[in-house]
């Protein structure tokens, strides 16, 4: 009985523990500044898998925005090129090409079409939840003076 017990639970945290590990080496991280585009009607930002991770689906990624006045979810949309309002795409860093698998070592370029222009001095937030692994968030203040491209560091 003894020896039927002590399996069991190392059966249990090896299963815990290749979980946990799992849920780590998914996660994506931030790579470079974020940049308002199309005087703050796009929010334009480049991702990647943190290091050891794995590759990752980005048509699972749920996204949302959120600001003093709205919190809504945000669409993936296939293809390249600008996203439709409320949708993001997601692009090599080129712009020249769709990515839906983001490869450990690579970038995509994450374009999102917001529902309303960032004014100056707003502060909003975007959140990317992968369907398992650490979820992305990042806040951000749009300055005073919000130009055709607006880097936000």
């Amino acid at each position: 009985t003894i020896l039927t017990t002590g399996t069991f639970l190392t059966e249990k945290s090896k299963e815990a523990a290749y979980a946990g590990l799992k849920e780590v080496q998914s996660s994506m991280e931030l790579k470079g500044s974020v940049v308002l585009e199309t005087t703050g009607a796009n929010v334009v930002f480049n991702i990647a898998v943190v290091a050891g991770g794995a590759s990752m689906d980005l048509t699972q990624i749920k996204m949302a925005y959120r600001d003093v006045d709205e919190n809504a979810d945000i669409a993936f949309q296939a293809g390249f090129g600008a996203p439709t309002t409320a949708q993001w795409v997601a692009t090599n860093t080129a712009g020249t090409a769709a990515i839906t698998i983001l490869a450990a070592g690579s970038l995509a370029k994450i374009n999102v079409k917001l529902t309303n222009a960032i004014t100056a001095n707003q502060q909003f937030g975007l959140e990317l939840k992968p369907p398992y692994g650490g979820v992305l968030l990042f806040e951000r203040t749009a300055p005073a003076l919000i130009t055709a491209v607006t880097d936000l560091k």
